[in-house]
């Protein structure tokens, strides 16, 4: 088949990748097409989601007693709860919505569009995972396993706003790559149970590797200072590290998922073909 043909039909029960492109870019307009309220309701619940899968990893964090491969393992399975939620439930993911890229490349509608359902989207992921945070406080999720799951938070964000604003610009780029791919086959999954599979893996490897995660960040980062702040748990998290943080994981995450996937897709699958 010409890559440029119209997409075929599935086979073995599953789309071609020239079909799972138009299908994103039908997505994509359908988000572009949402209301604003709407939008950021998704997108608060998106932050709380994402929020929830990461309080789970840090579950399996607070055990000291688990080899490095296997909490990274397990954490990374853990994490899959936020995105599974996303994809399943439906709500509106920043990283993911990336992919919306493909909308404007084929006509559909314009880069202003975009750039507007962007900003709204991440203003809600950040919200949704502010006010995650704040619950996770309240509800005294950090004294788990006689406080050790409060030290385990404080460790992760110090490694994050330690890391050099080019290394987590790069694990954000590897990190969106495979939430956009985990997103991508989503959208051409027919079952709850296809959305779970599509996620697990592609979110396993990017937590297991340590990669960036924005919207994961907006909780991490937060509830470590809620957490200091507090007295808590103690630690070195302040506000200029987040922000250190947040900008390249956020830049990095873009690169990833318009350039890596969203765009080469469309290039490849998308590029020259009438719009359907």
């Amino acid at each position: 088949m010409k890559l440029t043909e119209k997409p075929s039909s599935s086979y073995s029960g599953a789309m071609t990748p020239a079909s799972m492109e138009l299908k994103n870019e039908r997505v994509a307009e359908t988000k572009a097409g949402t209301d604003l309220a709407s939008a950021l309701v998704l997108a608060v619940m998106s932050g709380a989601f994402i929020s929830l899968g990461a309080t789970f990893m840090l579950v399996v964090k607070s055990d000291a007693t688990l080899p490095f491969a296997a909490t990274q393992l397990l954490g990374g399975f853990a994490f899959t709860l936020g995105l599974f939620l996303v994809l399943a439930a439906g709500a509106e993911l920043f990283t993911g919505n990336c992919l919306m890229v493909m909308g404007p490349l084929s006509g559909r509608f314009s880069w202003g569009k975009l750039l507007s359902s962007w900003l709204v989207v991440l203003a809600g992921n950040l919200a949704g995972a502010l006010l995650a945070s704040a619950a996770m406080l309240a509800a005294g999720v950090a004294s788990a396993n006689g406080g050790a799951l409060g030290e385990a938070a404080i460790a992760v964000a110090e490694g994050k706003v330690a890391l050099g604003w080019g290394t987590a610009f790069a694990r954000g780029v590897l990190c969106n790559m495979l939430v956009c791919l985990a997103v991508w086959v989503g959208h051409s999954a027919s079952s709850v149970t296809d959305k779970f599979f599509s996620a697990l893996l592609p979110v396993m490897g990017f937590m297991a590797a340590g990669f960036e995660h924005c919207v994961a960040n907006m909780f991490f980062l937060p509830y470590a200072m809620m957490l200091q702040a507090t007295g808590v748990a103690s630690g070195s998290v302040d506000l200029a590290g987040v922000l250190h943080n947040l900008s390249a994981a956020t830049l990095g995450n873009l690169v990833g998922g318009v350039v890596l996937v969203g765009a080469s897709y469309w290039f490849v699958y998308g590029r020259g073909r009438d719009r359907a």
